[in-house]
């Protein structure tokens, strides 16, 4: 192995060091997010699997981050940037409290929650 390429193998380790690093400090505390520069969808995922009220730290937020999120806590809704009504309907189905933070109330989303929470 030339000496280029022993330089790139190192650069390649350290990059996938630190990834591995970062994947394994979300997964126990989703905050930490708001420390990682690099970030990549599946370092997202991890954190707010961990803890939904990561995805405020989540710099480039997909449908799937956002869903996952609101999975683990409806009341990450809050943070979600762009929402849909399948968003709105999971957040609502996790916590009665997220109706407060759907932008857009729906038929279909105010007609599950009384469905869910009738007895409220």
């Amino acid at each position: 192995m030339c000496n280029i390429d022993k330089h790139i193998y190192k650069i390649i380790s350290q990059d996938v060091n630190k990834y591995n690093y970062y994947i394994e400090i979300v997964k126990k505390n989703g905050f930490t997010l708001k420390y990682v520069n690099e970030q990549t969808e599946e370092i997202c995922l991890e954190a707010v699997k961990q803890n939904g009220l990561a995805l405020e730290y989540v710099k480039e937020q997909t449908e799937e981050i956002c869903l996952e999120a609101v999975k683990q806590n409806g009341l990450a809704l809050e943070y979600v940037k762009e929402q849909t009504e399948k968003i709105c309907l999971e957040a609502v189905k996790r916590n009665r409290l997220a109706l407060r933070h759907v932008k857009k109330q729906t038929e279909k989303i105010c007609l599950e929650f009384h469905l869910m929470y009738n007895n409220w």
